[in-house]
């Protein structure tokens, strides 16, 4: 949240993006009302410090919406970290183990540098308020941490390189399968979701198995830096399909682009399609702990959940009551993957160093 004397972290460009993504002048004219409410206001002892690793842009008119519904008793001082290309720097501040934290709240878009921080004890255990049907990997076993808004790892198709449906790929296990050959891409499996992905595989599958699949991998599919760059590689037509997250997959849909998304993995004798939540999580030591939890409930309800659905990335809510079903899901029901997230964050830091040996950055 930006605060007197500070410049919002938004680029000439993502404004151009947000504007191209815009559904009407009515869009614009919204977005722009909602930065000028958020205004700049004097911090307060009550306000709740957040870190964020999402686009500040998404986030400014929930945490605005928020504190006009708490009439301005609860304020939010914001830091963002929005590079899941690189390693947090927000989240090794928190490692740092620094008393007080530097935050009180964590609003993270992946989930395994909540896990860390979970695991090295310095995540605070409280009653979330969700309702019943809740994916059971999508809270912490001791409740540290919640996830809601999740994306998830499809497989983007190039329809004018792959015109039959009855050709497209099924399962993620075909970037290693040679009649693939140059013609698949990936996200380099250390950072980003592709490494949450490789290293729910892991545990899926075995290390060994793991190992052989990304072996192939290196062998047979053009390797990108992030989702992202699949996403457009596939609509530009440099790659037939590729696998990458879904919030990158809708926005070449809707820009019309020549491309289909297909979840994968959806035969009872695969593992599924695997869906990452956003995660949400309280300091232990946090300052501002009260607040903390009355942002972090805020987070986790249908109307945010809602409101990520609807935005340009369509996250799919967690929530039974949600309203707005994400717009990723318009082909019908998904076999999720049971995904243990934990134990997939288990020696996590010793697997990355290790594909990190294996896979330079392009």
């Amino acid at each position: 949240m930006r605060r007197c004397g500070e410049s919002p972290a938004i680029n000439g460009k993502s404004l151009l993006n947000r504007f191209i993504m815009m559904p009407s002048i009515h869009g614009v004219v919204a977005a722009l009302l909602v930065t000028l409410q958020l205004g700049c206001r004097e911090k307060t002892e009550s306000d709740v410090v957040l870190f964020a690793t999402l686009q500040q842009e998404t986030a400014m008119p929930i945490l605005g919406a928020f504190e006009r519904g708490t009439d301005d008793a609860v304020g939010v001082t914001s830091r963002f970290d929005e590079d899941p290309a690189e390693a947090s720097t927000l989240i090794q501040q928190i490692i740092r183990g620094d008393s007080p934290p530097p935050c009180d709240i964590v609003w993270n878009t992946g989930v395994l540098e909540t896990v860390r921080l979970q695991k090295l004890g310095l995540l605070q255990p409280r009653r979330w308020t969700i309702g019943s049907g809740w994916p059971g990997n999508c809270v912490a076993s001791d409740e540290s941490w919640c996830g809601f808004a999740a994306t998830a790892r499809v497989i983007l198709v190039n329809t004018n390189l792959l015109t039959d449906p009855q050709d497209y790929p099924r399962s993620v296990l075909e970037l290693a399968d040679e009649k693939w050959l140059g013609r698949c891409a990936v996200g380099i499996p250390t950072v980003g979701n592709t490494a949450t992905h490789f290293a729910v595989l892991r545990e899926q599958l075995g290390r060994s198995r793991t190992l052989e699949l990304l072996r192939g991998i290196q062998e047979s599919a053009l390797v990108l830096r992030g989702s992202r760059q699949v996403a457009i590689a596939v609509s530009a037509g440099q790659a037939a399909w590729g696998v990458t997250d879904s919030d990158a997959a809708i926005v070449e849909v809707e820009l019309r682009n020549p491309v289909a998304i297909v979840f994968p993995d959806q035969d009872s004798s695969q593992l599924g399609t695997l869906r990452i939540p956003s995660t949400v999580a309280v300091l232990k030591g946090a300052e501002h702990p009260v607040s903390a939890g009355v942002l972090a409930d805020y987070l986790i309800e249908p109307a945010t959940e809602d409101r990520l659905s609807m935005g340009n990335g369509s996250e799919i809510p967690l929530h039974r009551d949600s309203k707005f079903p994400s717009r990723v899901l318009s082909s019908g029901p998904v076999r999720w993957m049971n995904a243990d997230f934990e134990a997939a964050g288990e020696g996590h830091d010793e697997w990355i160093s290790e594909l990190r040996n294996r896979f330079d950055r392009p």
